[in-house]
């Protein structure tokens, strides 16, 4: 016999893939959270008040003794509060879990804003520095300026041109030494800041 090309063929089943038990225990901690929401719901209460009303209701009836309702009653009652005193005291665990997150978020943020505050410190130190660098570098400024002055009044004084070149010289000598000397102060200091 040949198998029939219009009947479909079963197509093996893929094997079955155990559940790892952390994944479990997360699926059965998102089914009791479910559940501990759905409990403190107004559906919750109008369908404990239908239970209620319905346990009272069979007696009446005459469907059971009032003694037999009560004690299935009281079992029921204490088997739901003490599911609901674990519930209660997973939802506790898990805010105080919650909470120790918050503090120590809130105890790094503390540390990162004293690290701020002392960066902040230590740029107006560097500030502070710079400023008196560029203070340093006016007065110089206006020494040159001043040095300047004097070069005319003595080239006025004394028109030799021997004079004249040595004092130029040596004016222009030590205005170079002093922008040197501000220059490399200036760079020590941008480096300084760089690094810090």
């Amino acid at each position: 016999m040949h198998p029939s090309t219009t009947v479909p063929h079963a197509t093996p089943a893929a094997p079955r893939v155990a559940t790892p038990p952390a994944e479990r225990t997360q699926m059965l901690v998102v089914a009791i959270e479910k559940v501990i929401v759905w409990i403190g719901s107004p559906a919750s209460l109008v369908l404990h008040t239908l239970v209620f009303i319905a346990f009272f209701a069979v007696p009446l009836l005459g469907m059971l003794s009032w003694e037999t309702m009560f004690a299935v009653l009281t079992n029921v009652v204490s088997l739901e509060a003490i599911y609901l005193a674990i519930f209660i005291q997973m939802s506790v665990n898990r805010q105080a879990a919650s909470l120790k997150e918050v503090e120590e978020n809130v105890e790094e943020l503390g540390e990162n804003v004293e690290s701020i505050q002392e960066d902040v410190e230590e740029l107006g130190e560097d500030v502070e520095e710079l400023g008196e660098d560029v203070e340093e570098l006016g007065e110089n400024v206006e020494e040159l300026g001043e040095n300047v002055e004097d070069i005319k009044e003595e080239m006025a004084e004394d028109p030799s041109e021997e004079h004249e070149e040595e004092m130029r010289e040596q004016k222009h000598a030590a205005m170079l030494e002093a922008l040197t000397n501000d220059v490399k102060a200036m760079l020590k200091h941008l480096e300084t800041l760089k690094s810090g």
